[in-house]
C-alpha cells in the first residue's frame, strides 16, 4: 500500500527525453522500488515517515511501499522472505538471534529515536506526580519485548520497584488503548500520539516520559540485510532518511504534524502537533543518522537489568554504518 507515489514530468528533470526536435514526455520515471515494513506504527517513528511523505525517496529515483507486521509477526520474517528490504524495529531485536547462538539475518544501520518515546498518562492531572504513585497501581501496560523491558529499567532508575505494580496486559498497543478507555488501570504506557489523543477527548493526563530515567540509547532502528545495505538502493535510501531526518529537527511541529497527519486520520491536528512537538523536545529524533556506540551499551545496560541478555555483545554484531558514510 502505498500512500505517496510522486513522478517528475517536468522538462529539464530526469523522465523527460526529446526527441527530432519534438518535445516526448517520459511520464513514468524508470525508478528502484523500497518495500519498507514497520513493526509498530505510531507518530513515534516519523522520521521514517517524513522519509516517505516528504517525497524524499522519490527525490532519490524511489518508489515504495509500505506495510505494517502482522501481529505476533516479526518483520524480520519480511526481510527473510523478501518481501521487505528495510524495517523497523530495534538493536534490541539483534539479542534474540545471539541467544541463540546464530548471527542476525538483518543488521542494524541507522536510528529512528535515540530515546524511550513511552508516556506515562494517568485518568486525572497531576502536577505533583511521582514515579512511587505508581507502586500498587494498576498500569496497562506491554507485557513483553523492548517497551516492558525500558518501563522495567526506567522504574528502577526512578528508585521504584516494578513487581509493585499491577500490570493490566491486554495486547499491542491498540488493545491497551481500548482498555484504557473503558476504564481498566489507573495509568496507561503509550507511545504518542495515543497519549495525546486520550488528553484530546478528556480520558487521560500525561504525567510522566519514560524516556527521561533512561536518558539516551539505541532505542529504535531501521534494519536490513547485510546484501541488500551494499546496493546502490541502499545508499539512494539513506540519503533520503538523512534530508528527512534534518527536516525533523529544524521544522516547526505544525508543519511536520501536517506532513504526517494522512497516516493519521483518527488523530485531532493539535493532538498530533503536541506529540510531535514533544518528541522533538525530549530529543528523540537527533540529526545523525548512525547508531552510535555509546546509545547502544545503554540498551546492553537496560536488557542486562531485567536479565534478557548475560553477556554485553559487541556493537558490529548488531549494527553497521550507515551505508554510503552517511553519519
Amino acid at each position: 500500500m502505498t500512500l505517496w507515489s510522486r513522478t517528475l514530468p517536468w522538462f529539464g528533470r530526469p523522465g523527460v527525453s526529446l526527441y527530432d526536435g519534438a518535445f516526448s514526455y517520459n511520464i513514468k520515471r524508470t525508478m528502484s522500488e523500497v518495500n519498507i515494513q514497520f513493526t509498530l506504527f505510531s507518530a513515534f517513528y516519523s522520521p521514517l515517515i517524513v522519509t516517505m511523505a516528504g517525497g524524499y525517496l522519490e527525490d532519490e529515483g524511489l518508489e515504495h511501499d509500505w506495510s505494517v507486521s502482522p501481529p505476533g509477526k516479526s518483520a524480520v520474517e519480511a526481510i527473510v522472505n523478501g518481501s521487505a528490504d528495510v524495517i523497523q524495529s530495534a538493536p534490541s531485536q539483534g539479542f534474540n538471534s545471539l541467544l541463540k547462538g546464530e548471527q542476525p539475518v538483518a543488521v542494524h544501520f541507522a536510528q529512528i529515536n535515540e530515546m524511550d518515546g513511552f508516556f506515562i498518562t494517568a485518568r486525572e492531572p497531576d502536577p505533583d506526580f511521582s514515579w512511587s504513585k505508581l507502586e500498587g497501581a494498576e498500569v496497562v501496560m506491554f507485557k513483553g519485548g523492548q517497551p516492558n523491558a525500558m518501563f522495567r529499567y526506567a522504574c528502577h532508575k526512578a528508585g521504584i520497584d516494578f513487581g509493585k505494580l499491577v500490570a493490566v496486559t491486554p495486547g499491542g498497543a491498540a488493545d491497551i488503548d481500548t482498555a484504557f478507555r473503558d476504564g481498566q488501570g489507573q495509568y496507561v504506557q503509550q507511545q504518542g500520539p495515543f497519549p495525546q489523543q486520550l488528553e484530546a477527548d478528556g480520558v487521560g493526563h500525561v504525567v510522566a516520559r519514560v524516556g527521561p530515567q533512561i536518558g539516551p540509547c539505541a532505542f529504535s532502528s531501521l534494519a536490513a540485510s547485510r546484501e541488500w545495505l551494499e546496493s546502490d538502493t541502499a545508499v539512494a535510501f539513506t540519503r533520503a532518511y538523512a534530508k528527512a531526518r534534518r527536516f525533523l529537527a529544524e521544522a516547526p511541529a505544525e508543519e511536520a504534524a501536517a506532513l504526517v497527519q494522512p497516516y493519521f486520520p483518527d488523530i485531532e491536528d493539535d493532538a498530533l502537533t503536541r506529540c510531535i512537538a514533544t518528541y522533538q523536545q525530549l530529543g528523540c529524533w537527533t540529526p545523525h543518522v548512525s547508531i552510535t556506540p555509546e546509545s547502544f551499551d545503554v540498551t546492553l545496560d537496560v536488557f542486562e537489568h531485567v536479565g534478557h541478555i548475560s553477556e554485553r555483545y559487541a556493537y558490529d554484531q548488531v549494527c553497521v554504518t550507515p551505508p554510503g558514510g552517511i553519519a
